[in-house]
């Protein structure tokens, strides 16, 4: 009988990419995908027979952290391999934390993925070596999120305030910028400028130490 799976990613471009990794493999049949974790609930409604979802973490409206935690109450059979493009150490401990049966990044070859998917149904959990080692870290040294003295002094503007404020809310840069009604280049400088004043990589970092910081 075929491992029947479902996809969970908000950039349908991403979908079509792991749907052709999958498709290398008779044993695998892709029930449907969704773009975010509340869709995916919608379409659990509908059709829960369902073995394992792959699940992207960052999304609009729900993301995979909430909706796994979510999966899990509902329909604690299905298995969850979260696949993501970040090996950060918050996104692996929350997820773990709400249940997540696996932790893959996006990068991964077809190989690779089926056999962490055939790993995570055996009773396993699908883990890259470099998360597997974060996990292993992480048990050992909790997340900490850092003393309040840390604290800086970050000086942003007000639009780049509006604009992170916008970001944590998980809107792409298209929208922030029909939102703010700016350019999306507009609204990529600011972003840019706002990793450069906070010192960060991406998004997830830069809105978790604004926080951190009371900027938002």
């Amino acid at each position: 009988m075929k491992i029947r799976i479902a996809i969970v990613d908000d950039n349908t471009f991403l979908i079509k990419a792991v749907e052709e990794k999958l498709s290398f493999f008779d044993d695998l049949e892709v029930k449907f995908s969704s773009m975010n974790g509340v869709n995916l609930l919608q379409d659990l409604e509908e059709n829960s027979n369902v073995d394992l979802i792959l699940m992207d973490i960052e999304m609009p409206v729900m993301n995979g952290i909430e909706a796994t935690e979510k999966v899990k109450q509902n329909y604690p059979h299905i298995k969850i391999i979260m696949l993501t493009v970040f090996d950060n150490d918050e996104n692996i401990f929350n997820a773990i934390k709400a249940g997540a049966d696996g932790y893959l990044l996006k990068e991964i070859n077809a190989g690779d993925l089926h056999s962490g998917i055939l790993e995570t149904l055996n009773g396993g959990a699908a883990m890259n070596p470099s998360i597997a080692l974060k996990t292993l870290k992480l048990l050992r040294n909790p997340f900490v999120i850092e003393d309040k003295e840390e604290q800086e002094n970050i000086k942003l503007t007000e639009r780049e305030v509006d604009v992170l404020e916008q970001l944590s809310k998980g809107l792409s840069y298209n929208a922030i910028a029909e939102n703010l009604i700016l350019s999306s280049g507009t609204i990529r400088k600011h972003i840019e400028n706002i990793y450069r004043k906070l010192q960060v990589h991406n998004k997830l970092e830069a809105v978790q130490k604004a926080r951190r910081n009371k900027i938002i």
